[in-house]
């Protein structure tokens, strides 16, 4: 993969725990195969663990795309952790209503081989870090009830619950929950 138009952070942390993987690379930007390898850990992932199915995979697949057609590396945040080239989690800044609602964290996950080994921590710094070098004013994400590492995980960088009703957004009726992290 030819990664020179992009930065790759390989991050090294002196409190890494035993399962700490420092062989995953973080990658900055798009390159192609990312889209189909994204929508693939979603659909398998959420299938396995939620029993959602192909509306979930269609949603992720089709809002992905529009996203990625409309990107823009100024104000948008695409990073990937590689492992050997594949991609094993991903982590997306979505900035279209930044001005009005806050930067939307998007499409946020790591293989369920990985996770555990500090990925998904390094890739919501770089999301947050980036937010903050942008002077974006706050974050959001969407999520839904019972993915408790991933909540673990945005709650340790400061995000905090701010909504939650029952929903389909998803393809199937979940807790919908909605967090924020005000960043000045």
């Amino acid at each position: 993969m030819d990664l020179s138009k992009n930065h790759v952070i390989k991050g090294k942390s002196m409190n890494q725990s035993v399962s700490a993987r420092n062989d995953i690379e973080i990658h900055q930007g798009y390159f192609p195969g990312a889209i189909g390898r994204i929508v693939e850990l979603h659909g398998i992932y959420y299938q396995a663990n939620w029993g959602f199915g192909s509306f979930f995979e269609a949603k992720v697949a089709g809002e992905l795309a529009e996203f990625l057609n409309r990107f823009d590396e100024k104000h948008d945040g695409f990073w990937t952790a590689l492992l050997d080239d594949r991609i094993e989690g991903s982590i997306i800044i979505d900035s279209i209503h930044a001005d009005c609602d806050g930067a939307h964290l998007r499409w946020f996950i790591v293989s369920e081989q990985y996770q555990g080994a500090g990925i998904g921590s390094r890739l919501i710094k770089n999301a947050v870090d980036f937010c903050k070098n942008k002077d974006y004013t706050r974050m959001y994400l969407w999520t839904f009830e019972g993915l408790h590492t991933a909540r673990h995980l945005y709650e340790k960088a400061g995000f905090e619950l701010a909504e939650e009703h029952s929903g389909t957004q998803w393809g199937k009726t979940v807790n919908e929950q909605k967090f924020m992290l005000q960043l000045v």
